[in-house]
């Protein structure tokens, strides 16, 4: 018999603070840090696995609004839903060339992919 939602195990970090990539490493306490270190990430290291030049581009809502672009990565600070953000840029880019947008969440992946972008997981670009 599975245990109900309310004797599920509670989530225990499996690497040592600190992490900055992963949930255990308190990116919800310092959400616009946590976006600066993963725009500085991918200024230094580009996405793993894409050769050439690309368009960098990552979007923050909330608490992350106002972070600042840099050489390599532009920051776009969505006024609403950062998901409807991400959808309208690709509406907008999709035609030209291709897109990949990095996320894990699977409406915002179906909504994309429906607009012609790849997709793929936030693995992608950040450390294992």
């Amino acid at each position: 018999m599975r245990p109900g939602p309310s004797r599920a195990p509670r989530c225990r970090p499996t690497r040592p603070w600190p992490w900055p990539w992963t949930p255990t490493a308190g990116w919800w306490r310092d959400r616009r840090g946590a976006a600066e270190r993963l725009r500085d990430r991918l200024a230094a290291d580009g996405v793993p696995g894409r050769a050439g030049p690309v368009d960098i581009v990552l979007v923050v809502e909330g608490a992350a609004r106002g972070v600042e672009s840099v050489p390599g990565v532009r920051v776009e600070s969505a006024p609403g839903s950062g998901d409807d953000h991400m959808v309208g840029l690709v509406a907008r880019a999709a035609d030209d060339r291709p897109v990949l947008v990095v996320t894990a969440d699977r409406e915002l992946r179906r909504r994309v992919t429906g607009l012609g972008a790849e997709v793929a997981g936030p693995r992608t670009v950040r450390p294992v």
